[in-house]
């Protein structure tokens, strides 16, 4: 709006400030919502490590037991993040990974990593419960991948890799932090440098007495001196960001209590081009997982002090989200040109797959499961296939092609966890039904079963993690269009057996012979309430 004086003139002084004032709100208005907010990604991504390459950053997680693992996203803004690949497709050929003789690694797999970038190489390290061992990967281009591989025992609990003045180290443990220095090549502990204890107990400047131990040890140099960040979890408090620092690699460290809000902790630091600094955590945040926040960090006395006030911030100065569809999960049609992935980066394998009973190739446009063993249960079944379900809101919905089944199978639509639900169809003695699977509470119950003669049916369920109400609703559809909920929603809740949010799930597996198989026409995520059948 332009004034010219001779409209001043006339205007009342009154009225004049009322449309500045009105004005200036507008302009609030507006660039609050340019503004990005938290959570950053509200989806499971937990045990974050980051870096910044020139004015690209680039970001690791942890995902245990699914394979392909190591999940590796980019940004160029700390916002709108994508994934471009993952550090291995196999962490092991063992029972429990590949989900045989009665095992699993629910919980386990690979936990928290370390990237870093050094002397133009990019490397992620990780270690893992299930095999007892450290693992570095590296590569000289992270978004084309061909990760090199190197392992190491002993598994080195929640380690940060670190390069310093021509040597490499980690820092690692649980409540006593330490540091060990490792060979030239990366290929193990050096034993000819004694380990050092650089903190007896990090959680002290907590008050930690009795609760979770400081660990998820991340360390940085920033001028000269390094700083360590763990989280730690005071008995009858809340998660802690803590964080130590030192003029030497060596110590001795000094620590305080970096941040106590909303649980919002373990992680790093990162700084932008433009020279400001934001601390990336994450916080617990019931059945879709553990999310990822960013913290503004300011510098005083050489000490990050993160937050606003103390405080988390609900808005930040960083560019506004574009959503999490596509780059972090995607509706899928199962059609694929020449050259493409066979299965986007968005999917994971529950445990290691048996690529023999997928394809899709053998039916253009469909995703095709095979059973290949009998299994009793959705926990122990081989080639279940999965996305993150995402907040506050997502909503799955896929067509099965039923003609191929054979007696005994079970076929359908999930959300995974220890707690799951499952829609699918059942033939017992040739017959076909409709039928659903509450876990709630970890006991599976099974609904009175729905007849049906058709060879296709259409699934759905909508997950609600909005103020942690944590609810499934499934639903099934003889045309696609009509719409009709089944049993009760099922109570989702994050469990420490599994250690990971819920999981959008396509699953089929035989109850009494092999052979038998479904081909899921398409997979379409929504984050509106309003998904109708196929689009």
């Amino acid at each position: 709006m332009i004034f010219t004086v001779k409209t001043i003139h006339k205007m009342k002084r009154r009225k004049l400030l009322a449309c500045l004032l009105f004005i200036a709100m507008l302009n609030l208005q507006a660039f609050a919502q340019q503004q990005a907010k938290n959570p950053v990604i509200f989806a499971d991504v937990p045990d974050l490590s980051m870096i910044r390459v020139g004015d690209t950053y680039y970001m690791s997680s942890t995902t245990m037991h699914m394979s392909p693992g190591l999940p590796i996203m980019k940004s160029k803004d700390l916002v709108n993040w994508q994934m471009v690949g993952y550090a291995y497709d196999t962490l092991a050929n063992v029972d429990a990974l590949n989900l045989v003789d009665g095992k699993s690694a629910y919980g386990k797999g690979t936990w928290a990593s370390s990237l870093r970038y050094h002397d133009g190489v990019f490397y992620v390290s990780t270690f893992a419960q299930t095999t007892g061992k450290t693992t570095i990967f590296s590569t000289k281009n992270i978004e084309k991948g061909n990760w090199k591989r190197i392992d190491f025992r002993p598994s080195l609990h929640d380690h940060s890799l670190f390069f310093d003045q021509g040597k490499a180290y980690m820092i690692y443990g649980s409540g006593k932090i330490k540091l060990v220095e490792l060979k030239a090549d990366l290929s193990g502990i050096n034993t000819d440098v004694p380990e050092r204890i650089l903190i007896e107990d990090a959680g002290l400047p907590s008050g930690n007495a009795g609760g979770l131990p400081a660990e998820g040890s991340q360390l940085f140099k920033v001028n000269g001196k390094y700083y360590l960040f763990n989280i730690t979890w005071p008995r009858g408090g809340m998660r802690t960001v803590v964080i130590h620092r030192s003029d030497h690699l060596s110590g001795p460290y000094e620590g305080k209590v970096a941040l106590q809000d909303k649980g919002v902790a373990q992680g790093g630091m990162i700084d932008t081009p433009d020279g400001n600094w934001f601390a990336y955590l994450f916080r617990d945040n019931g059945a879709v997982g553990r999310i990822p926040y960013l913290v503004p960090i300011k510098w005083e006395n050489d000490w990050p002090i993160l937050g606003i006030d103390g405080k988390v911030p609900e808005s930040l100065h960083l560019p506004k989200s574009k959503g999490m569809i596509p780059a972090i999960a995607a509706s899928d049609e199962f059609t694929r040109e020449k050259g493409e992935r066979d299965l986007p980066l968005v999917w994971q394998w529950n445990h290691n797959p048996d690529v023999q009973y997928w394809s899709v190739h053998q039916r253009k446009g469909y995703l095709r499961l095979t059973t290949g063993r009998i299994d009793t249960s959705f926990l122990t079944a081989r080639n279940t296939l999965t996305q993150r379900t995402i907040g506050p809101f997502s909503s799955a919905t896929t067509a099965l092609d039923l003609s191929k089944m054979k007696n005994g199978d079970f076929a359908g639509l999930g959300v995974l966890q220890k707690n799951y639900g499952q829609i699918g169809v059942k033939i017992e003695n040739g017959n076909k039904s409709i039928v659903f699977v509450n876990a709630t509470g970890g006991n599976a119950k099974l609904s009175s079963a729905i007849p049906i003669q058709q060879n296709k049916i259409f699934f759905r369920v909508d997950c609600d993690f909005a103020e942690r109400k944590d609810l499934a609703t499934f639903f099934y559809s003889l045309d696609g269009k009509d719409w009709k909920s089944i049993g009760d929603p099922v109570k989702m809740s994050y469990t420490i057996p599994h250690f990971m949010g819920y999981r959008f799930a396509l699953f089929n597996y035989a109850e009494k012979e092999s052979g038998g198989y479904v081909d899921f026409d398409y997979f379409h995520l929504s984050e509106k309430p309003s998904i109708q059948g196929k689009e």
